[in-house]
């Protein structure tokens, strides 16, 4: 069995994060290791929460690490909450590089053109150094602007996405998958750019009315556990859709749906039978 670790917050009530990717890339049958940076009451999509951080602890808990000669097949990052973070981040990757781990990162920033609270151009700067480490990089296209320093575009051509892929490759990353793309006002998907041949690919499913809390953070550990699975990455990606897709229909269809992220636990059946299946 192939083991990851995952760098990220973790909310107890939620789901976002840690929350969704221990249960996601669990259910993928990869061992899913866990590094929290931060220990979140709920997410901050709520109206109130309370937040501890962790980034003190991270250190000791990696030299039990390096003590025990624990060594890991991946290393996926999602929400770092702090320059501090994204330097152990760093420490934490190039300790690890003899052993080769595949590096996933998911750069979470923002949304919708805009910045999460407390984030700036000059972290949005660091955070595209860290990108360099980067086997699969896993941007939207608001983090994908801000990691570049260009305007958001909120309408573009198919060669618009091409360019930025392009130039987001040049950060160092050695595959970058653009998510949340739309050609078509019906349709919804990613668009990747492989510089290791060159290559382009692109996948998409329907696009539902409704925008929920987390469906990235879905989207990124579907993709981790099928790819960590053997799933080649094309596949993988659009597994990650399919799977993303499938957690907001069964949202919408809950009777009483109360909107702390997507109902991915009812969609885990089709993700396990896809993965059986080669996906």
């Amino acid at each position: 069995m192939k083991r990851i670790i995952t760098i990220q917050d973790i909310s107890c009530v939620g789901k976002c994060s840690l929350t969704v990717a221990l249960p996601i890339i669990s259910a993928a049958g990869v061992e899913a290791c866990v590094l929290p940076t931060a220990l979140l009451s709920t997410h901050t999509a709520f109206s109130s929460f309370s937040f501890l951080d962790l980034t003190d602890s991270l250190p000791s808990i990696d030299n039990v690490f390096h003590e025990l000669d624990l060594t890991f097949d991946a290393i996926y990052t999602g929400y770092l909450g702090s320059f501090e973070q994204i330097a152990f981040v760093e420490q934490f990757l190039e300790s690890r590089k003899s052993r080769q781990p595949i590096v996933i990162i998911d750069p979470v920033m923002g949304d919708h053109g805009k910045l999460y609270a407390g984030f700036t151009q000059e972290f949005s700067n660091r955070m595209a150094q860290l990108c360099s480490h980067a086997d699969l990089l896993l941007p939207n296209m608001t983090e994908a602007a801000y990691l570049l320093r260009e305007p958001y575009l909120d309408t573009y051509t198919e060669d618009d996405i091409r360019g930025i892929l392009l130039r987001l490759s040049k950060l160092g990353a050695k595959r970058v998958a653009l998510t949340g793309i739309s050609l078509t006002p019906d349709k919804v998907g990613c668009y990747l750019y492989d510089s290791t041949d060159q290559s382009f690919y692109s996948y998409f499913n329907d696009k539902l009315p409704s925008v929920h809390h987390g469906t990235g953070d879905v989207f990124a550990s579907c993709v981790t556990g099928a790819y960590m699975r053997g799933i080649p990455l094309r596949d993988a990606l659009a597994l990650g859709v399919d799977f993303t897709l499938e957690s907001i229909r069964a949202t919408l269809k809950d009777p009483h749906p109360i909107d702390y992220g997507v109902n991915f636990e009812e969609a885990l059946p089709m993700l396990i039978e896809r993965l059986k299946n080669g996906a």
